[in-house]
């Protein structure tokens, strides 16, 4: 599922590409992407106004115009592709092992067409991205990638769920999955099932500084499969450190790989 860096490199495809143009046609037929609007609604609204910013918190992305306001979340399997005049493309998003040929538009669930014929296409093989009006981003905690060290103490300070659950839920934090919350543990030397309320505050401070440094590197790198303890999260995979033998649980709802002389 695309986490942050996924959604931050089609966020930036957005800012790159999509501003600026007037929008001349909307599709918007697909009513499982486009609920609750009705077919139509979507481009009767956008349709003559132009996108002015691109933003993101978390997996969230969202487009400021002239006229309302476009969310697109990519859900499990999502991209978004600009397609220039001369057919060229440009895509970010969803990783996706097989990748994408050039001109593979199957399973497109959305677009914008602007006057000057270019396209801007939202991409999603298992259909469960979204796409709405004027989404309730405010619902969504900081973004995890400016979250300062307070914020985050704030997060874990309530109730005493496993750290790992925390990290994943939204309105605490926004935009780690699963992958993102193992490396930064990982980093951190923090057990996933440790209650937050058991957390010191260096141990909180330790985390913060993983949480970014996960972030980052899997920006700078690709995305999430990119980060170094996601080749050990398998049946024999060891800690990349110190060569322990992984451990497998289910924290949090999700499949979690730790170490467990490290992350005790």
């Amino acid at each position: 599922m695309p986490e942050l860096p996924e959604v931050e490199s089609a966020r930036a495809v957005l800012e790159r590409y999509a501003l600026g143009r007037p929008i001349a046609d909307v599709d918007d037929t697909d009513t499982w992407v486009c609920r609750p609007h009705s077919p139509g609604a979507i481009r009767d609204a956008l349709v003559g106004t132009t996108l002015t910013a691109a933003n993101r918190r978390g997996k969230s992305m969202w487009l400021d115009s002239t006229g309302p306001t476009l969310g697109i979340h990519l859900g499990m399997s999502g991209k978004i592709v600009f397609v220039d005049e001369a057919g060229l493309e440009t895509d970010g998003g969803d990783y996706w092992q097989r990748g994408r040929a050039r001109g593979d538009h199957r399973f497109t669930r959305f677009s914008l067409t602007f006057g000057d014929g270019t396209r801007l296409l939202l991409v999603d093989p298992r259909r469960l991205g979204r796409v709405r009006l004027d989404p309730p981003v405010e619902r969504l905690g900081p973004d995890a990638r400016d979250i300062t060290p307070a914020q985050l103490r704030a997060a874990l300070s309530r109730g005493s769920a496993p750290v790992k659950a925390r990290l994943l839920d939204q309105e605490a934090l926004a935009g780690v999955g699963n992958l993102l919350a193992d490396q930064a543990l990982w980093l951190a030397k923090v057990n996933p099932a440790r209650p937050v309320d058991a957390l010191t505050k260096a141990e909180v401070d330790r985390l913060h500084r993983a949480l970014r440094k996960a972030v980052e590197s899997a920006i700078a790198d690709g995305g999430v499969h990119t980060l170094s303890v996601v080749p050990a999260r398998r049946e024999g995979g060891e800690c990349p450190r110190c060569h322990t033998a992984m451990r497998r649980a289910t924290v949090g709802g999700r499949t979690t790989w730790w170490c467990p002389r490290e992350q005790p």
